[in-house]
């Protein structure tokens, strides 16, 4: 099988476990492919996400890395070989494979949390308030794509009340909900959906208001998404031209302190839906 061209962003996380595991074990990628009987390039290939990887390949490798993590192999087994086509496959080549790869994020997290200040979460806005933001400053937007796009975010909605879906907690800035992106009537509607979406049992939704001290998250639009075991979780961070998925340890108990100093200024789930209450009472 010919290496992927563009390998997705779960793929290019099963390859870097791969190399992270080797390096733990002090192998070089040389030695590592001589002990499995492949060509440094296709172990090249495997640690970048470009070539697929067996069951028996992945425990092959484990088993000269000398990992006894069985959970974590297991893991990385359930990655490799899974072959459901999520939804959102729909739109590939129609989409940026960022947005796509956000999505597969989402689907397989087991909890996320959500950190935004100038927006309202991409998974609690209505169509409205997309069609506001997609079209801002943009004078010219092909009706196709941009019906694409968000058709494409009101179906990303849909993993917060699947079978069994993952728990979610959205930290919101005061700024985001006192933004008019769009009109009044859209406004409301915004924040209505909100409060009905934090009544389900997987959502929580926390209010950081302007009032808080010590706040100096101002310039962070981020997901942190959980995975099945703690080393396999993933940070998506938000910028102008699509999305950066990271996973280095440094990074994930960097922006785990984060949101636990974030979530320590935020008002409780509670307070967060009175006071989200007060400013739609004053539209």
């Amino acid at each position: 099988m010919p290496p992927r061209s563009n390998p997705t962003a779960r793929q290019e996380r099963l390859g870097a476990e791969l190399r992270k595991m080797r390096e733990r074990a002090g192998m070089t990628a040389r030695e590592a492919a001589k002990r499995l009987g492949v060509s440094p390039m296709q172990m090249s290939h495997m640690e970048v996400g470009r070539l697929g990887v067996s069951e028996e390949r992945l425990r092959a490798l484990a088993d000269q890395y000398h990992c006894d993590d069985d959970a974590l192999v297991n893991a990385l087994v359930a990655m490799a070989t899974e072959r459901v086509r999520g939804w959102w496959e729909d739109y590939r080549g129609t989409l940026a494979s960022t947005s796509l790869d956000l999505a597969a994020l989402e689907w397989h997290s087991t909890r996320m949390r959500s950190l935004q200040v100038v927006h309202i979460p991409g998974l609690l806005q209505v169509e409205p308030y997309m069609r506001a933001l997609f079209t801002y400053a943009r004078s010219v937007q092909a009706s196709d794509h941009l019906e694409a796009v968000i058709d494409f975010r009101l179906r990303r909605r849909g993993v917060l009340e699947r079978e069994d879906p993952p728990g979610f907690t959205a930290i919101i800035h005061e700024a985001a909900l006192l933004m008019k992106v769009g009109d009044r009537k859209a406004a409301r509607e915004q924040l209505d959906f909100i409060m009905e979406k934090s009544e389900l049992p997987n959502v929580t939704v926390r209010v950081v208001p302007f009032s808080a001290e010590g706040f100096a998250g101002m310039g962070y639009a981020m997901t942190y998404a959980a995975g099945p075991l703690p080393q396999l979780d993933t940070v998506q961070i938000d910028h102008m031209h699509g999305s950066d998925f990271l996973h280095a340890e440094a990074q994930l108990d960097y922006y785990r302190a984060l949101l636990r100093t974030v979530e320590a200024s935020a008002l409780s789930p509670e307070e967060s839906r009175d006071f989200i209450h007060r400013i739609a009472r004053e539209l």
